[in-house]
């Protein structure tokens, strides 16, 4: 479809339209599109019929010789992230950021052998951790890859009985939820050799269950949209090192600096900024020169907003994530975003979101303040939302309260948000109250 809409001067973008869909008006407004055309898939229910591979090479028309071929620095695709502001934002990823990043992971998992492996997409593709694994990683080991519409334990399961996967991706939550089912079920997990875990920190315990459970490994990945995404892991080989993000990848540097000062290196041990160099990171976000100014300093240093402390053997350890961002499934909510949307609604009168803990994950909690008068009616409140913003976006609960506690300038601070909703909801459960929402 690019290649013939090419010719005309039209772009086409693949998008998940289910649940975003002003989102993605916002993302096609920013490109430079002569004609768009959309397509949305079901892939819920078997599929009519199968068409063979083979057949459509055949029937393929040649390759026009007019149509240059890209070259490493030719812009591959724009993957769009949330940002500070909670607008996402188009990271510009080229050719040469997307087999870098391959080459990396190939490279990081000697133990998977080329044309021989079977590798689980329950990631969506659209994202760049499945992205990267699930397709890119995959074509270049020349794998087996079997897609799943979402995660499901027992569609996974269903899936071993059949061709059993030697290689899975996923974010912490999902392991603990697939071992459960698997002792119910007597499934085995012992065909995968390795599994792959990112998006959030992953605990200990989690791994200890998952590699008791299939006898391979569970390692932690850490990187970001505009590094492709990968940047530093748990070796796949040698020494782990649980809580700690790993060592960096092959052919990618680090730094750890001043918060203030990027252009100062912290003392060993001590916490700091994370910056990472290589060639997965990205070259700018798009039509967005201050933001990449901000993110990318002199000599490809890309400014990862994380503060990080490195281990005297040299492996890193996350010491503190933005601070309100919440990660919800494997994908960023900014709290900003969630409450623009709310202080729209009549009679809210201020907001603040958070995320508090649940199944190994987090899931996004609105505290609210009312107008006098207002009346809270939390189901009419997420339908309004929901016009608004991705489904994994809107506030699970919304509590009111009296005030938001705020600093000395007034700016509503998040984390004693947290701890009071978690204080809540702990007293409600002693007393065996049912959430207020």
């Amino acid at each position: 479809m690019a290649q013939r809409a090419a010719p005309e001067g039209a772009v086409v973008i693949a998008v998940d339209i289910s649940r975003d869909l002003p989102a993605v008006k916002r993302i096609a407004l920013r490109l430079p599109i002569a004609k768009a055309r959309a397509t949305r898939a079901s892939m819920t229910k078997p599929a009519p019929g199968l068409a063979r591979w083979s057949d459509l090479v055949e029937a393929a028309r040649p390759l026009d010789p007019s149509i240059a071929r890209p070259t490493g620095a030719d812009v591959a695709l724009l993957q769009y992230t949330g940002g500070t502001t909670g607008r996402p934002k188009g990271a510009i990823l080229t050719h040469r950021n997307l087999l870098a990043n391959g080459a990396q992971s190939v490279a990081w998992v000697p133990m998977l052998k080329p044309g021989s492996e079977v590798f689980y997409a329950v990631l969506p593709l659209f994202h760049a951790y499945g992205l990267m694994l699930c397709l890119v990683t995959s074509t270049m080991l020349g794998a087996t890859t079997c897609l799943f519409p979402r995660f499901d334990a027992d569609q996974v399961l269903d899936a071993m009985k059949r061709k059993p996967a030697t290689f899975l991706p996923g974010v912490p939550p999902m392991y603990p939820r697939l071992v459960a089912r698997a002792q119910e079920r007597d499934v085995s997990l012992s065909s995968v050799k390795l599994a792959l875990a990112g998006a959030m920190s992953l605990p200990p315990e989690i791994v200890d269950l998952w590699e008791e459970a299939s006898g391979g490994l569970l390692i932690e990945g850490y990187g970001m949209t505009e590094t492709s995404p990968i940047t530093l892991g748990n070796p796949a080989t040698g020494t782990r090192r649980p809580g700690a993000i790993g060592i960096p990848f092959p052919s990618t540097n680090m730094r750890i600096v001043d918060r203030n000062d990027p252009t100062i290196d912290v003392a060993p041990g001590e916490p700091g900024e994370l910056l990472v160099q290589g060639p997965q990171v990205f070259s700018g976000y798009w039509n967005k020169p201050d933001e990449t100014a901000s993110a990318l300093l002199l000599g490809g240093w890309m400014r990862t907003g994380d503060v990080v402390v490195q281990d005297p053997d040299s492996y890193v350890r996350i010491v503190d994530r933005i601070k309100e961002l919440i990660l919800v499934g494997g994908f960023n909510v900014y709290p900003t975003e969630v409450e623009r949307v709310l202080t729209a609604i009549s009679g809210i009168a201020a907001a603040a979101v958070v995320g508090l803990p649940v199944d190994g994950g987090e899931q996004v909690v609105a505290a609210v303040v009312l107008e006098p008068g207002a009346v809270l009616d939390p189901d009419e409140v997420r339908a309004e939302c929901r016009r608004h913003l991705a489904g994994y976006k809107v506030p699970r609960e919304i509590v009111a309260i009296d005030e938001l506690p705020v600093s000395i300038i007034g700016k509503v601070l998040h984390a004693r948000v947290r701890e009071q909703l978690i204080e809540q909801r702990r007293q409600m459960s002693v007393a065996g109250v049912p959430s207020s929402d």
